[in-house]
């Protein structure tokens, strides 16, 4: 069921989007505002952890090397942090109930279903160095940052690569929840 569920990861993010628009509320200027910030820093968040790992794209879980600096080295799973920080920037445009709805569909998609997943495959894939990185790093809450933390190799080939999909269907998410949003004031 979790490789199904993560398989169809981009899928069920469409949904939960699509979910978020019918329950908009009426715009006001602090809730787009909140929502602009939310999302611009979770998408500069995924950018950042986009650069320190070489593949992430696809169906199946895939990984060369076990990604441990940058944003890996606060979080085990900053490209997952980032898009709650999207989607909850989305649903403060849905109000209480939005942001409510949206965080257990997350907690149970991601935290019960696809991040699972993920972790089976790296212990089986890099064992020791894995169990050791897990007691370094929570899988969400970040560490207290430190200046070792800015090493690693940033590549913003990938990023432009890889990401450019994920910032443009953000962008035009955003802009579609924002007017919907606006419509309704």
């Amino acid at each position: 069921m979790r490789e199904l569920v993560f398989r169809l990861r981009g899928g069920l993010w469409t949904l939960l989007f699509v979910m978020i628009l019918f329950m908009l509320a009426p715009a006001t200027p602090g809730r787009v505002c909140a929502c602009l910030l939310l999302v611009t820093l979770g998408q500069v968040w995924r950018c950042w952890s986009v650069g320190y790992i070489g593949l992430y794209r696809g169906e199946n879980v895939k990984a060369q090397a076990l990604a441990t600096h940058g944003p890996y080295s606060l979080m085990r799973n900053p490209l997952y942090f980032g898009n709650f920080i999207i989607g909850l920037g989305w649903s403060i445009l849905a109000g209480l109930r939005g942001i409510i709805i949206f965080t257990l569909c997350f907690y149970v998609l991601y935290v019960m279903a696809i991040i699972p997943h993920e972790e089976a495959f790296l212990l089986s894939k890099f064992g020791v160095e894995y169990e050791e990185y897990c007691r370094r790093v929570k899988r969400f809450w970040p560490a207290k940052f430190r200046r070792e933390y800015l090493r690693g190799k940033f590549d913003a080939e990938v990023v432009r690569r890889s990401e450019i999909h994920t910032i443009i269907s953000t962008v035009i998410g955003t802009i579609i929840i924002i007017g919907i949003s606006l419509c309704y004031t």
